[in-house]
């Protein structure tokens, strides 16, 4: 049973300064990437701002996202203010028949979710489907905080998920110097997806002496680097998986892509055991 997957962090769907809409541009990487399943970060399901301008969508965010390709769809509302709302949401064309949103903020000044959705995964011909949690996550900016929140996930998962169920956990991480990948991978026994790419050595070297936390290992294990779009060089937007094999990963780059968000997605190709 084949299943392509994608995160994407989408910046509200406006630009990063001018604050422009950008909608449009999302929703057309969404059906350039096709995806059966799409983690969303950074929804902005409501921004009365926003609606001001004469091209912006008359549905909700996620609602104008869904349609023409998604039947299904969960989000989580994370942050509030007096303008609107924002969060993460899964994107699904197999059925959702349940989801949680967990407040997994670490303080008061960045809120963040753990939004948990169980998908039934039906085979082409419709035959006995699989149920498969989706896990869609966005972690904060300090790093005391993205290991405190990392151990939520791992607890949430170990006492709430079954051991043998198949599990996809996606979002930004913003785990830059990969502190809580260690931590997921050894205690959910999950495996990175990852684009198997080599950087020059002359390259490699200089970023070994700006970042000591490298060591090499980008080059030696392949990474997924989406962030920021216009130049990709971080890993921040990672997919682990629990009972699927991987049979391709790509990250589109190019300056279509820089103008749709400032990360990239990351894109799966799945294949349930």
């Amino acid at each position: 049973m084949k299943l392509r997957v994608a995160t994407y962090n989408i910046h509200k769907g406006v630009t990063g300064i001018r604050r422009r809409p950008r909608i449009h541009d999302v929703k057309l990487a969404l059906n350039s990437i096709d995806a059966d399943i799409v983690f969303l970060q950074e929804v902005q399901d409501r921004n009365e701002m926003l609606r001001r301008h004469a091209d912006y969508p008359s549905a909700r965010q996620l609602d104008f996202l869904a349609t023409g390709g998604y039947e299904h769809l969960a989000y989580g509302m994370n942050a509030v203010y007096p303008h609107g709302h924002h969060g993460n949401a899964i994107l699904s064309r197999h059925s959702i028949g349940q989801y949680t949103n967990h407040d997994i903020s670490d303080h008061a000044l960045e809120k963040r979710g753990m939004l948990h959705a169980v998908s039934k995964v039906l085979p082409p011909r419709g035959r006995r489907g699989r149920d498969v949690h989706l896990i869609c996550v966005h972690f904060g900016l300090i790093k005391r905080s993205r290991v405190r929140q990392a151990i939520a996930l791992a607890d949430f998962v170990e006492q709430e998920i079954p051991g043998d169920a198949p599990l996809i956990i996606a979002g930004d991480f913003n785990d830059w110097q990969r502190r809580v990948d260690t931590l997921l991978r050894e205690r959910l026994e999950v495996a990175e997806v990852s684009v198997a790419e080599a950087l020059p050595a002359a390259r490699r070297s200089v970023l070994d002496r700006v970042l000591p936390w490298r060591n090499g290992r980008d080059a030696e294990r392949g990474v997924s680097r989406t962030f920021p779009s216009f130049a990709p060089w971080l890993t921040l937007d990672r997919i682990y998986v629990r009972g699927f094999a991987v049979r391709r990963v790509e990250v589109p780059k190019g300056l279509t892509w820089a103008r749709r968000s400032d990360h990239a997605p990351l894109i799966a190709d799945l294949e349930l055991r």
